[in-house]
């Protein structure tokens, strides 16, 4: 198998809950004394910061999911490859736009956005059926 551009995604998918950990962390407060238990330090933060740390917990829920139906669409040849990748795109940029969304708090759109990835999750399982 080859490296495919719907492959690319889902590495972009498992490194983007640390773009939104490091949002919330390192815009001041967070050095050696807070990396002994980061945990709480992430605990007690507020506004935008701790929801980059509540947008980075969504994306590791929801990261091991996308990774399963998009492997399985890969691995039996579910759909052309262009659909395939287009359904990782998708979801990726869903999921830019949700931590986006959840960090500006905009909640509604926020919501819609976490659905439309759950769609490709859901789309890529039914297309391996």
């Amino acid at each position: 198998l080859i490296m495919t551009l719907a492959y690319w995604m889902l590495l972009v998918a498992i490194v983007l809950p640390y773009v939104f950990t490091g949002f919330a962390k390192f815009q001041g407060g967070f050095g050696p004394k807070e990396n002994h238990n980061p945990r709480e330090f992430l605990a007690n933060l507020d506004g935008a910061r701790k929801r980059a740390h509540w947008a980075q917990l969504n994306s590791f829920e929801v990261t091991p999911p996308f990774a399963a139906a998009l492997i399985l669409a890969h691995q039996i040849g579910a759909a052309a490859q262009g659909t395939i990748d287009a359904l990782a795109i998708a979801f990726v940029v869903s999921r830019v736009l949700y931590g986006i969304c959840y960090i500006t708090d905009w909640a509604n759109l926020r919501s819609l956005l976490w659905f439309a990835g759950m769609i490709c999750i859901v789309v890529l399982f039914v297309i391996s059926a």
